[in-house]
């Protein structure tokens, strides 16, 4: 047997292998996302009320003092940065990873919260202002994750490490479409009377007791909560769509590859035993000779 075609049947078996592991992983991901998309899902609407009645409170007082509604000058800006702890997921991370770098090549200064090893790795190499990173997050994010990182997130603002929070996750919109968004997380912005924001919230003149700011300093840390949590959700979603969608797309392109090496194994062996028959034939002609 040629050499290049005991190669080609080598080749076809290590594929062949691959295109098994492709196929598993593929299913893996595809189960793990029906358990993501569920908690996205049954995360929204929550996230959704406390935004909404966060406004309608703070748009039914003028004269709230709270820090988070207050506007600083920008010195220093934050970015939280979510990205995967794990390869073999397509775009994903290369998606996310450039909204952000357009988004920091606006700033003069920023400090970087990264959420995944690849991110990490990635602008660590960089030499990026990293303030703070979390990895290993895992495959079934938990409320005390996010809550470890909104508390530093509250710290920082707190502290006048960043003037500004922002948020740069992809939204998962359906299994074939992710999208890179950049979301405002501090300061919050007040809804004034008049303007487009407070026309979509029923204004309710509320009378609390002991006081507005009492309130907002008990709703505030669970919304800023809530959308860290929700944001890590909508990665994890993402992220396994777009590694279901990659392995598929490798499954298919290993049994390409299988279906053209496999015919060329044949060709070579055709011509292997039509060379054979016609030395055989030859060899019989030389002897009536």
């Amino acid at each position: 047997m040629p050499e290049n075609l005991r190669d080609i049947k080598r080749r076809i078996r290590s594929i062949k292998n691959t295109e098994q592991i492709t196929k598993a992983m593929e299913m893996v991901a595809a189960a793990r996302l029906r358990h993501a998309q569920e908690r996205v899902e049954q995360a929204r609407p929550y996230s959704q009320e406390i935004d909404a009645l966060i406004k309608r409170v703070a748009g039914s007082f003028s004269d709230l003092t709270h820090p988070f509604f207050l506007a600083r000058e920008r010195q220093q800006v934050g970015y939280v940065i979510f990205t995967s702890d794990r390869g073999l997921c397509g775009a994903f991370n290369s998606h996310v990873i450039r909204r952000a770098e357009i988004e920091l090549a606006k700033e003069k200064e920023a400090g970087l919260i990264i959420i995944g090893r690849k991110g990490r790795d990635y602008f660590r190499r960089r030499n990026y202002n990293i303030l703070s990173e979390f990895v290993n997050i895992g495959d079934d994010p938990a409320v005390d994750q996010a809550r470890g990182i909104a508390r530093t997130l509250v710290d920082l603002y707190n502290g006048n490490i960043v003037d500004e929070v922002n948020l740069v996750y992809t939204e998962f919109i359906s299994t074939g479409k992710q999208r890179p968004v950049v979301y405002k997380l501090l300061p919050l912005t007040q809804p004034s009377a008049g303007s487009e924001e407070a026309k979509d919230i029923k204004i309710i003149d509320y009378i609390i007791e002991p006081s507005p700011q009492d309130v907002l300093a008990m709703l505030l840390p669970r919304f800023i909560e809530a959308e860290v949590y929700r944001a890590v959700l909508e990665s994890r979603a993402s992220e396994e769509a777009s590694r279901m969608i990659a392995m598929s797309q490798a499954k298919e392109n290993a049994g390409e590859m299988i279906e053209q090496l496999t015919l060329l194994s044949n060709k070579l062996r055709q011509a292997a035993i039509t060379k054979e028959i016609a030395e055989i034939v030859g060899g019989a002609e030389a002897l009536k000779g």
